[in-house]
């Protein structure tokens, strides 16, 4: 019986346990944090968006910006429909949300990861608390893990499951980058990705709070459009986020060096003609009132003073006095408003960290390392990442599944 030791008891050091275990290893995971899945824990606001129901292989591997290849053999071995029958083979039952996002039906992130744990301890694999420091080597493979206790550990296999750098407080603090590279491994550069995102325009701190739903962007690097998205986003004290913003923040290299603005669209549903003809038809209705008095029924009340300031037309200016040039303005304006963003927020805020070990030296079908033979990896300490909406939780799953299989 081989013992195999999983490094990380997180959504993908769970599935490896899991798959390991019922192939008949000694398998034991070891988890840093008091309980296992912390980070599974607060995902989709504590809802936990498990997976995506997007079931052809194609449609997962678009939804994937660095390194999509890398994952066809993981996501052809274990699709969201093997995530969602697993779920609900251990009592979970899920249910398909907009844009095709998977929760529990619970709403419960805790049935979720009550679940991970059931199935890795029902296949028979061990987890305890501790934290990996070290690996031991002999005749170029890992033969034992020492721990910060300085227990040793020995093994005839192990897999880094550790995660990213984001959210350091559910157990993800970059530690599997550390080992891997004791073991020869390369980690490219590590970047906030799905973070919200740092504007440096003056009436950002005026609209804090604001929430914007059914809201178009388009995301400009200089003139170029690079991503377009729709739905909900919102301003904070520091510039934006929300769904759609963090969907955008992976397209996008550091902002610092970069000329990236975000134009959002406040009425996607009217173009610029049609829009024109509402604000005919507004100025109309209400003609000898102040044109900062006249927004309400198009705009969010805190947005009206920003708009108002941005169009460059008098506040007291009566509706009935607007020039065609200046409503043309405004109407570009609700098109059209522009936020200039300078940075990311820190990578501790990110929902997944962009980077990770170098996929040129792991074996896409099997997870095993191309350097040390008996060293495997799944889940987010690759370089891989997704874009919101359950995607990166499938990744965890996938490739966590394909590890198992074969270590």
């Amino acid at each position: 019986m081989k013992k195999v030791i999983i490094i990380g008891g997180g959504a993908s050091g769970l599935i490896a346990g899991a798959e390991s275990a019922k192939r008949g290893n000694e398998t034991l995971i070891i988890e840093k944090m008091p309980r296992p899945a912390r980070k599974v824990m607060i995902t989709g606001k504590g809802r936990c968006n498990v997976t995506n129901a997007t079931f052809d292989l194609d449609g997962l591997i678009k939804n994937v910006p660095t390194n999509p290849r890398f994952l066809y053999s993981a996501f052809s071995t274990f699709m969201p429909y093997d995530t969602i029958a697993l779920i609900e083979s251990l009592g979970v039952k899920t249910k398909i949300e907009r844009g095709n996002r998977v929760f529990p039906e619970s709403d419960r992130a805790v049935d979720i990861v009550d679940a991970l744990v059931k199935n890795a301890t029902q296949s028979g694999a061990s987890i305890i608390q501790g934290t990996v420091k070290a690996f031991e080597f002999s005749d170029g493979l890992i033969s034992a893990v020492i721990l910060e206790s300085g227990e040793k550990l020995p093994c005839d296999a192990a897999a880094i499951c550790t995660g990213g750098k984001s959210y350091p407080l559910t157990g993800s603090t970059g530690d599997g980058y550390a080992l891997a590279k004791s073991a020869g491994h390369t980690v490219t550069e590590l970047k906030p990705s799905l973070v919200a995102l740092v504007a440096d325009n003056s009436f950002i701190t005026q609209l804090q709070g604001l929430s914007l739903k059914n809201t178009a962007i388009k995301l400009l690097d200089g003139e170029k459009e690079i991503y377009s998205d729709f739905g909900e986003m919102m301003f904070t004290h520091f510039g934006v986020s929300g769904p759609i913003i963090l969907s955008a923040s992976a397209h996008m290299k550091n902002p610092k060096d970069r000329n990236y603005k975000i134009e959002i669209d406040l009425k996607p549903a009217l173009d610029e003609k049609t829009l024109d003809s509402r604000l005919i038809r507004e100025f109309e209705a209400n003609k000898n009132k102040d044109f900062i008095n006249s927004l309400s029924s198009l705009l969010p009340n805190k947005l009206i003073p920003v708009i108002v300031r941005l169009s460059k037309i008098e506040p007291s200016a009566k509706c009935n006095s607007i020039t065609k040039e200046e409503r043309q303005r405004l109407g570009h304006l609700l098109k059209h408003l522009t936020v200039n963003i300078t940075d990311f927020r820190p990578i501790e805020e990110a929902v997944v960290t962009s980077g990770g070990i170098n996929v040129k030296e792991i074996n896409p079908k099997t997870m095993c390392s191309k350097i040390i033979p008996n060293l495997y990896f799944a889940g987010e300490v690759i370089d891989v990442d997704a874009y919101t909406g359950g995607f990166n939780l499938q990744i965890a799953f996938s490739t966590g599944y394909l590890c198992g299989q074969n270590i």
